[in-house]
Parts: structure tokens; sequence; C-alpha cells
């Protein structure tokens, strides 16, 4: 399955990875193994490179969470927690957007909860489209 593309969709993912291979002491992820374990409902955090409307900085970059729903061949699924707030809503991106991401981007992660159960068994509001 196909993660987003700046220029395509618009938005695209941060790669957590590198960021903490850059700056192990300063970015910190969590561990290979914890990053690989999420099952539905629990949730992981991820940095969004978010296109937006400024001529001299035409991206920002912001910290989201995200439900997971599923599991895909190469990482999860799951739904956006957060609105972004760098940009007006859209169609792309926004609260409830269904999106895939692999455990590389991923930047921390919590346990799921009564409501993000409940987020993760409900249909996404803006479902993904490869």
């Amino acid at each position: 399955m196909r993660v987003a593309d700046f220029d395509r969709d618009g938005w695209s993912l941060d790669d957590g990875e590198q960021r903490h291979a850059a700056a192990p002491d300063r970015f910190v992820i969590p561990p290979l193994w914890v990053r690989e374990a999420l099952e539905p409902g629990d949730f992981a955090q991820l940095i969004f490179k978010i296109a937006i409307d400024d001529d001299e900085d035409p991206a920002s970059f912001e910290r989201m969470w995200v439900v997971v729903t599923g599991r895909t061949q190469d990482g999860y699924i799951g739904v956006l927690n957060n609105e972004p707030a760098s940009t007006s809503e859209n169609d792309a991106l926004w609260l409830g957007s269904e999106l895939p991401f692999w455990p590389r981007h991923i930047i921390d992660v919590a346990e799921a909860n009564d409501a993000s159960m409940a987020i993760a068994n409900a249909p996404p509001k803006i479902p993904w489209t490869p």
C-alpha cells in the first residue's frame, strides 16, 4: 500500500528513524519492536509535512496522533485523531482521515483506551484512496 506523497497528496509523513539517526540524544523514538507491535486501538504519533499557502515556506510540520485500525503488508492503517493546525479543513487530511504508515514513521506510541477502540472499529470519515 502506498503512503502519502507530498506532491500528489499535499502532505506526507516524515521519517522518524532518519530524525533519530541524525540526533539520537535529542530525538528519541520507541524501539523498533514496540513500533512493530501495535494493535487496533493503539495510538501512533507521526510527523506530518503539510502543504500550506506561503511563498517563503510552502510546508508546515506537525506532530499528530493516529489511531491504529489495522495492519498492512508494510505496516499499519489508521485514522487521524487530531485536526491539523497549519491548514484549513480540506478533503485530503482532517480529523478522521484514513492513512497508511510504516513503523519508521512512528515517533511515539500510547496504549488503546475505550475511545480509541471505538474509533478503530468505526469506518473512517475520509477513506484512503491508493
